[in-house]
């Protein structure tokens, strides 16, 4: 899940921005970087910017750590695994796909197989990259990588503070339930949608 995880904080201490005095046809120009606060996930700054016809405003930026998450459907790929949790940002209880922090010593794949046992208790035979996407690119870096798994096996039960229920879900009614409001994440909107496309016989993406 992103928000919790044992990362260092010096990392952090090596995102910065650069002061950019560059000057392509279009570009925004970064002249002041000022930190806010920060800590073991997310670093906040507040950025001078100069916009290509002169405007200049200040504007708060956040970096983010990178995430892995992972869409696992069954064997016959009709069914999604899903955990529902409250947000408690957006007040709202919806539907996820498992995922969360990629930690120092990790690769994508291997943080997506592991969010994913600990939080749903099933154990993914393999996870295959599908693309890195930038939810809040407006405000922040905040990388985040989408794999895919057909097949997993139950191997524990799932950590008791991740999410009070894992359901494995037809993928028609995950594509309902995004209507509806219970799936709201990015990520699991485009792992449902790509489901949903793999399942209609489409194309798969490949990064």
């Amino acid at each position: 899940m992103c928000g919790r995880s044992g990362w260092r904080a010096d990392r952090l201490a090596s995102v910065t921005v650069a002061v950019d005095s560059t000057s392509e046809p279009g570009r925004w120009i970064i002249h002041d970087d000022r930190l806010v606060d920060e800590d073991p996930h997310i670093r906040a700054s507040l950025a001078d910017v100069g916009l290509p016809d002169g405007t200049e405003f200040a504007q708060y930026v956040f970096r983010l750590r990178r995430c892995a998450m992972i869409a696992v459907l069954n064997d016959p790929g009709t069914e999604i695994l899903l955990l529902r949790r409250h947000r408690f940002v957006t007040g709202q209880w919806v539907w996820e796909l498992p995922g969360g922090y990629v930690d120092d010593v990790e690769v994508g794949p291997r943080a997506a197989l592991r969010e994913a046992e600990e939080e749903t208790g099933w154990r993914p035979r393999s996870a295959r990259s599908v693309l890195s996407s930038q939810p809040m690119i407006g405000n922040a870096d905040f990388p985040q990588d989408l794999y895919i798994a057909h097949g997993a096996d139950h191997v524990r039960d799932p950590d008791s503070e991740e999410a009070s229920e894992v359901a494995w879900v037809q993928l028609d009614d995950a594509a309902a339930m995004i209507v509806r409001g219970e799936i709201a994440g990015a990520a699991t909107v485009i792992g449902v949608q790509h489901a949903l496309m793999l399942r209609e016989g489409a194309q798969p993406l490949t990064r």
